[in-house]
């Protein structure tokens, strides 16, 4: 079963495009992941802000727990996705 990764992000929002730059670069490292965007002006990403107190850009939820806000550590989310089998298909 794959691990869900969201990203909830802002339009023009300098780390957001970091962090989707950056997935786009490692993904497929990362075969055992499902990845969305969600943006979080729409009503699903205002339910999700709220629900998981996001207060920067983006907020990055894993298989529904939030991971972290703002700018993304990569090496830690790396880690984590490796811990919970992403790495593999």
């Amino acid at each position: 079963m794959a691990i869900e990764l969201i990203a909830v992000s802002v339009p023009g929002c300098v780390d957001c495009a970091r962090f989707k730059k950056y997935w786009e670069e490692t993904r497929s490292q990362f075969p055992g992941v499902a990845f969305r965007e969600v943006d979080a002006l729409t009503p699903e990403g205002q339910n999700l802000l709220l629900e998981h107190q996001i207060l920067a850009s983006p907020g990055i939820l894993m298989d529904g727990s939030l991971f972290s806000t703002g700018p993304v550590p990569k090496e830690a989310l790396a880690a984590k996705l490796r811990t919970l089998g992403g790495d593999k298909p």
